[in-house]
């Protein structure tokens, strides 16, 4: 070995020891990108508290377009971020194949499994904490008409839709619930003046609340219900605050601390699955001072005496992810 090879090996070993001893967590972000008050944004602010609460800092990537969905993660990767985390469920297919030539790395995806050893998967038990803003939509409605607007028609969307149904017709079984997709590709996830025409089509068949599960779509679906002075339900971040007086709720999914919970794991996540439900608070309702005039004494009543018998299993919610199937709602 010559004296030039034996220095260049040593520069690399301790470029590398260096490396791994300065690791960065990295995050994904999802198309719609980080502002887009509801998913990606939720998952930016469990970030951002990571980095106010520690002082530390991570590496960050938007998406703009599908394209980039694998050099992205192996550009993150390469870069040295561990872990990675990746959001959205449109990430899986890539990750499966990407995950296993970085095996040194972990991974972090929220809404999808991956099953590698490198990976640690979040979802959520959606479908639950749409059953309880289901029950509430329905004892707010003076239609006995509700609604929903879906972005991407996925069977991720479909869970949120099929919860909310069921819990509207565990209060009313007569109730209608009307259910409509933005589209079918990711463009349906940014798309607030398409949001917006079908809220309007659903208030003009008598929808008198909405509940949108739409990403950045669901921005237009919130100001069409402000515009037409009916009631909205918020998804993923608490979005009470957006129109006050109209936010009849929030379906709070707390990816902002899935995010957290792994960048303050670091290199010790633990690969496997995670759910996140309502005993943990995965899942949530939200009551602050933008909507407490608005929900009734005997709303959270029924709402908490239903969240306490779904954790017991006395209320069963269908998943329609694990038949395509609800029982509630035709698509």
């Amino acid at each position: 070995m010559t004296l030039m090879h034996k220095f260049l090996t040593a520069a690399a070993a301790t470029a590398l020891s260096a490396g791994a001893a300065l690791a960065e967590p990295g995050l994904i972000i999802d198309l719609g990108g980080k502002f887009d008050k509801s998913f990606n944004e939720s998952a930016y602010t469990g970030a951002q508290r990571w980095v106010e609460e520690t002082g530390g800092d991570y590496m960050e990537t938007e998406l703009a377009s599908e394209a980039q969905r694998e050099q992205t993660m192996r550009r993150m990767a390469e870069r040295g971020a561990n872990p990675v985390v990746v959001l959205g469920f449109a990430n899986a297919s890539t990750l499966e194949q990407v995950a296993p030539d970085y095996p040194d790395t972990k991974f972090v995806i929220v809404d999808a499994v991956v099953d590698q050893p490198n990976v640690q998967s979040i979802v959520f038990s959606e479908h639950e904490g749409s059953y309880l803003v289901g029950m509430m939509a329905a004892m707010a409605s003076e239609t006995n008409t509700v609604s929903f607007v879906g972005g991407m028609d996925v069977p991720l969307i479909r869970k949120f839709a099929c919860g909310y149904a069921q819990g509207a017709k565990a209060v009313d079984e007569d109730i209608e619930v009307i259910a409509n997709m933005t589209g079918t590709t990711p463009a349906a996830w940014n798309d607030p003046v398409k949001g917006g025409e079908l809220a309007r089509s659903q208030i003009s068949q008598g929808s008198d609340v909405i509940f949108a599960a739409a990403g950045g779509t669901g921005v237009g679906v919130l100001q069409a219900a402000a515009d037409e002075d009916v009631l909205a339900i918020g998804v993923d971040s608490n979005q009470n605050f957006m129109h006050p007086g109209t936010m009849l709720t929030s379906m709070v999914k707390r990816v902002d601390n899935a995010v957290y919970d792994a960048f303050e794991a670091g290199e010790n996540v633990e690969p496997g699955v995670q759910v996140k439900g309502l005993e943990d608070e995965g899942v949530a309702v939200a009551i602050d001072e933008y909507n407490e005039d608005l929900v009734t004494d005997e709303m959270m009543q029924r709402v908490e005496e239903a969240r306490q018998q779904i954790a017991s299993g006395e209320i069963d919610v269908h998943d329609y992810t694990e038949d395509d199937s609800c029982p509630a709602l035709t698509f």
